[in-house]
């Protein structure tokens, strides 16, 4: 059995690195690495095939930097060329960026089987170019992987049962990461504060919009007053503050380099609790069991929210404040909940491609 993985920005390295690892191991698999180059800087790419031993890529079409139709388009014409060669039994996508829909769409238009991981999540804000990626995407997949009961949920209400596609709650493929790579995280080269707080911000809805950034920056330098920020700074993160004028030089936050997934690992587990835009590291701060204040107006993670492990603050200026002031003192309770499986999704994800092949 041939895969091609399409892969192209950091959550997708580290839940290829899990998969990638499992069809390493079999027999019966051969895969081809397509990376679309949508994260190209080197902190944000290189470093994790590096560092998470991903095999190279065999493909990298190096496509970045543009807008979300000329991305797309260029990635789907890129995408197809390499299938037309290869000639695999599947493209598997991973998640809801353009590479997700630009490898789906590629693949349905020329009859190869499309499997999703990470099907089923939804935000319900059509506005987020994610939420269309992931619909679109699950709409036309074969196989979709669900990392929870709630996500299976969402697809039997958009009416999943009478659309031929085989649904299968596999688990969440980076609690599989978080397992594997607990006791190869790596303290990262700076000097860490005894007692700190981490934050990325990097989403769109809220780079793009100046009061919404401005707000959460407002808050952020309000709390490091008092606590220190840890901030690993995205790079169209860096460019909207500058836009902005934001006064780098007498902040409070100690802003610092995008880090690799170990280092990552490592300030997850030392610091006091998070803060945040990611889809992913919601999920993260809850397998190292951290809490987490998420830093949108909804979250796909809904079953954080129902357990009391994550807080939707969006940019609202007093509720980050207010949630921050709460977490700094809150007890940890409830982390041993199984939410998200038992750490074998990667070989779910084998078991389940091997037997649709099979059975045609």
């Amino acid at each position: 059995m041939k895969i091609a993985t399409i892969i192209g920005a950091r959550p997708q390295f580290i839940k290829a690195a899990v998969v990638s690892r499992v069809f390493a191991d079999s027999s019966e698999v051969e895969e081809v690495i397509i990376h679309t180059g949508q994260h190209f800087d080197s902190n944000m790419s290189d470093v994790f095939f590096d560092e998470m031993q991903i095999p190279k890529p065999d493909y990298n079409l190096n496509i970045n930097g543009l807008g979300h139709g000329a991305m797309t388009g260029q990635m789907l014409e890129s995408i197809e060329k390499v299938l037309i060669k290869e000639q695999p039994d599947w493209v598997l996508v991973y998640g809801d960026t353009n590479s997700t829909i630009a490898g789906a769409l590629a693949a349905k238009k020329l009859h190869i089987k499309v499997a999703h991981v990470e099907a089923g999540l939804r935000s319900f804000n059509m506005s987020m170019p994610e939420e269309v990626n992931r619909i679109l995407t699950d709409r036309i997949s074969d196989i979709l992987f669900c990392p929870t009961e709630q996500a299976l949920k969402n697809l039997e209400k958009e009416g999943y049962k009478n659309i031929s596609a085989k649904i299968i709650i596999c688990g969440d493929v980076m609690q599989d990461a978080a397992v594997f790579y607990d006791s190869q995280s790596v303290q990262p080269k700076f000097k860490v504060p005894s007692k700190f707080i981490l934050c990325t911000i990097h989403r769109a809805e809220n780079t793009d919009a100046k009061e919404r950034i401005s707000a959460i920056f407002k808050a952020l330098e309000n709390i490091s007053e008092r606590t220190p920020i840890v901030l690993p700074l995205h790079p169209r993160t860096k460019g909207k503050l500058i836009s902005i004028n934001y006064d780098f030089k007498n902040s409070n936050i100690i802003f610092i380099d995008p880090v690799g997934y170990l280092e990552m690992i490592w300030l997850l587990k030392d610091c006091s609790f998070v803060m945040t835009d990611s889809g992913g590291l919601q999920k993260e701060a809850y397998f190292f069991d951290k809490y987490c204040i998420t830093l949108r107006d909804e979250t796909e993670w809904v079953e954080l929210v129902n357990n009391g492990f994550n807080v939707l603050a969006g940019a609202n200026y007093e509720k980050i404040l207010q949630y921050a002031e709460e977490f700094s003192t809150k007890n940890k309770e409830g982390f041993e909940k199984k939410l998200y499986g038992n750490a074998d999704a990667g070989e779910i994800i084998l078991s389940e491609l091997l037997s649709f092949i099979n059975k045609k």
